[in-house]
């Protein structure tokens, strides 16, 4: 009768890195105290160990997709100061949320309203949500935007850049009209819009009305075509008349005589 021997701790690490088992491998350890201190059958030794080894890989890849997304500030639902904007459907906002029937049916977000509103921190949690739950996203400033459009110009990579963009399952495009645009970048967010329409889930924060977009983009044809497909199928997040919300802290040099 021959005696098996058990692989080494060496040869265990590696078929474990190997199979990509990393969590099993980080804590093989301890799995192994847990289970002889526990005594679990074989069957459900193993299926612990598949078990937090699969949830161990969902979250890593949820920190990625997070970390890829580039977002400058992570802000979230839950903190979101809603009593101090009473003009916002708080219902509205959160059923949209909290089904992601932004994301199951592609749609365009757009977030009007003046500075310190809070425009960017409710797009930013539609994001962050959508990327909790296995999206693809990304978060750019629309001035960023319009600077790699026109470099890829110069380089002729506009397509391929175009595509990248145009892949994402949701994407923030931060202050759309801060920056003026020229006529060939105007052309290429167009067909960026164009490509994502009812395809990916786009949302875009701006201080100006519709009326003003083609001030802009200086192109009122290029205007109508785009705005005639956001607003097949969008919800608009109207907090014009909604007040500054972000913290003050002031401190003057000087005293009043």
């Amino acid at each position: 009768m021959t005696t098996k021997t058990l692989p080494s701790d060496e040869l265990l690490q590696a078929a474990l890195a190997l199979l990509g088992l990393r969590f099993v491998g980080e804590n093989w350890d301890k799995l192994l105290a847990s289970a002889r201190q526990e005594k679990p059958s074989y069957d459900r030794f193993l299926r612990e160990a598949i078990t937090a080894e699969a949830s161990d890989k969902r979250e890593r890849l949820r920190l990625s997709r997070i970390r890829r997304a580039k977002i400058p500030e992570a802000w979230i639902m839950e903190t979101f100061p809603f009593d101090r904007q009473p003009a916002l459907k708080k219902r509205f906002v959160l059923e949209l949320y909290e089904t992601l029937e932004f994301m199951k049916k592609p749609q365009d977000l757009i977030f009007m309203g003046p500075t310190g509103c809070g425009k960017t921190g409710l797009a930013t949690s539609y994001l962050i949500h959508a990327l909790n739950h296995g999206y693809r996203g990304c978060w750019i400033d629309f001035k960023d935007l319009l600077d790699r459009l026109w470099r890829s110009i110069g380089d002729r990579t506009e397509k391929k850049l175009v595509k990248r963009f145009s892949s994402y399952d949701c994407l923030v495009i931060d202050e759309l009209g801060y920056t003026a645009i020229h006529k060939e970048q105007a052309g290429l967010f167009f067909d960026l819009m164009k490509r994502r329409h009812l395809k990916k889930t786009t949302l875009i924060t701006t201080q100006l009305g519709y009326e003003e977009w083609a001030d802009f983009l200086q192109n009122k044809h290029l205007t109508a075509a785009l705005l005639d497909r956001m607003t097949e199928n969008c919800a608009v997040f109207n907090m014009r008349k909604c007040i500054s919300i972000r913290p003050k802290n002031v401190r003057h040099a000087t005293q009043d005589v």
